[in-house]
Parts: C-alpha cells; sequence; structure tokens
C-alpha cells in the first residue's frame, strides 16, 4: 500500500555501511512515489559495484536509482561536484512532483546536498607545493602543522590521512581562515526527514564480515582486476575505497588475498564506527533499530516518522 500522506520535500536515510539504508530507501521510495538519489561517495564510480555493495537492478525494485556510474575510477571525487549533482536531482525531482529520497552513509556528502555548505575553491599551485611536502616528509609534520594552526581540525583529521590534511592546509593559506570556519552548520535549503538505521556494535561487526566473505564470493578481486586495468591504480579516491586498496595490494604482491580480505573487514569495521560517530553529532537525525530482531519492523516506522514529520 502507497502511502496517503503527502511526503516531506527530501527524505535522507543515513547510517553506518551494512546497516540497511538501501533497502529502506527503496521501501520509502516505492511508499511516497519517490526516487533514489546516492550518497555513498564510493558508489559513483562506474564498475566498482560489488565492493560497494551497489544495488542490483532487481533489488532496486523498479524504483529510479541516480548519481550511481557517474565518475570513471581515474577521476577524484569532490564533494562540490557532488553537491553540484544532487541539488540538480533533487529539485529536478521536486519540480516532477517525486519525492527524492537520499541513501548512503557519506556525511558530508548528505550534508553537501541538503545543508547551506559553500566550498573553498582549490590553487593548484598551493595544493601542488602541499603534496611535494606530503611525500618528501609524510603526513605526520603536516598534521603537526594543521594542530597548530587550526586545533580542531587537527583533532577531527586523523594524521594519517595526508589527502584531508592536504586540503585543510590548503583552505587555511586560500581563505586565511581555520579549516574548521569552513565545515558544514545544520542551516537546511530544503524540507527534509533524517533517518538513521540503528545496528548495536556487535551485531554490525558481524553483518560486515558476512559482507566481505559474499563480497569476495561474488568476485570482488575480478573486479578490481578489471578496474585496475582501466586506470583504478592511479585514481586518487577510488584506488583508496574499501576492499578495492586492500585487493590492489595483493595483486601487487604486499599481502595475500586472505590477509587483504581480512584487512577490508578490519577497516570496514573501523569506517563503520566513523560513519556512526558523524551521523549521530546531528541531531535532527531521528534512529530507529536495524537490528535483526527490529527489521521487519523498521520499514513501517521509518514511514510513520515521515508522516508524522508531514503533519507534525
Amino acid at each position: 500500500m502507497r502511502s496517503s500522506a503527502p511526503a516531506p520535500r527530501v527524505i535522507t536515510v543515513v547510517g553506518p555501511t551494512a546497516a540497511g539504508k538501501s533497502d529502506l530507501g527503496v521501501f520509502l521510495a516505492q511508499q511516497l512515489d519517490g526516487e533514489v538519489v546516492n550518497a555513498d561517495s564510493m558508489q559513483l564510480y562506474r564498475g566498482m559495484d560489488i565492493g560497494t555493495a551497489k544495488l542490483t537492478l532487481a533489488e532496486r525494485g523498479s524504483v529510479p536509482h541516480h548519481l550511481l556510474d557517474v565518475w570513471d575510477v581515474t577521476q577524484a571525487a569532490s564533494v562540490a561536484e557532488y553537491q553540484r549533482l544532487a541539488r540538480a536531482e533533487i529539485d529536478r525531482l521536486l519540480a516532477a512532483g517525486r519525492t527524492p529520497v537520499l541513501v548512503g552513509g557519506s556525511g558530508l556528502y548528505v550534508k553537501g546536498a541538503i545543508d547551506a555548505l559553500e566550498f573553498p575553491g582549490t590553487d593548484p599551485r598551493v595544493r601542488a607545493a602541499l603534496e611535494a611536502e606530503l611525500a618528501e616528509h609524510g603526513s605526520g609534520a603536516l598534521h603537526a602543522r594543521l594542530v597548530a594552526a587550526d586545533p580542531e581540525a587537527g583533532r577531527a583529521i586523523l594524521p594519517g590521512n595526508g589527502r584531508r590534511i592536504v586540503r585543510a592546509l590548503e583552505v587555511i593559506e586560500i581563505t586565511g581562515k581555520p579549516f574548521t570556519a569552513n565545515l558544514p552548520g545544520d542551516e537546511p535549503v530544503y524540507d527534509t526527514v533524517q533517518i538513521g538505521v540503528d545496528v548495536a556494535r556487535p551485531e554490525l561487526d558481524e553483518r560486515i564480515t558476512l559482507r566481505v566473505d559474499r563480497m569476495w564470493a561474488a568476485g570482488l578481486v575480478d573486479e578490481v582486476r578489471a578496474l585496475e586495468a582501466r586506470g583504478l591504480r592511479e585514481g586518487r579516491t577510488a584506488s583508496r575505497a574499501l576492499g578495492y586498496q586492500q585487493v590492489l595490494d595483493a595483486l601487487a604482491g604486499e599481502c595475500t588475498e586472505e590477509e587483504a580480505r581480512a584487512k577490508t573487514v578490519r577497516a570496514t569495521k573501523r569506517f563503520a564506527r566513523r560513519q556512526d560517530s558523524w551521523f549521530r553529532r546531528d541531531p535532527r537525525v531521528h534512529w530507529l533499530s536495524g537490528a535483526a530482531e527490529d527489521r521487519g519492523e523498521l520499514p513501517g516506522q521509518a514511514l510513520a516518522l515521515v508522516e508524522r514529520a508531514v503533519t507534525a
């Protein structure tokens, strides 16, 4: 049965990987005359299907999905570009009387789509100089500089994340302001209901392990091998994706496939915790249980939440 209540302008379904966001997004789109807009940064890449748990055509339940398979694996990800693409899709759907259902676990991508957020430009000269320093001295030295310039950003960005450290220092040099001054607030640009899918850590860890096992069985190694021939190893963003980076290491002889699988499991569990922490900081997210014992109730609870938000 489709809901008879009017839908809010935009719905988001967020939370950690393996929580069950994709299936819930399809259900809500089916019930609310909607279409899904992808907010998973790695699902924008063409050919990265198995390792990103991209829904098959059958699993999409005849619901149109947008912003899948947009970028080539050699293209660096850009939140600003995603913001442009996502808002164009959202605005198009709203104009057509459809409900955009934004689904994904890439927190900054979600915020970039639905909240007032401007991205500072880039300066190739500054970026090149910082990347040269990163290559010569490593991320630790640059992170120490970031801590001195912007202690809050230094706490938020891991010392080993060279790409984000370089970007933060670039923004500081370009704008003359702390990097955190450019971080997103909670000022919305759309009337949005945000739904978070919550799964307790032990169960989520188990799901992640099973998911990685299924990815290996489904042919992730062959997928990565094919993408390597298309330039995956040279892609600054795609080559670092969970599973893909580890399989590339195995293909280069730096570890065994079994070690790559174990590393993927560990890295994905850490990533899921960071995702959960990100979305927990936003008080607008309404959390619903996606635990196995509650899975049957989740769709109805999410639909009721949307309807309450409309009539409130």
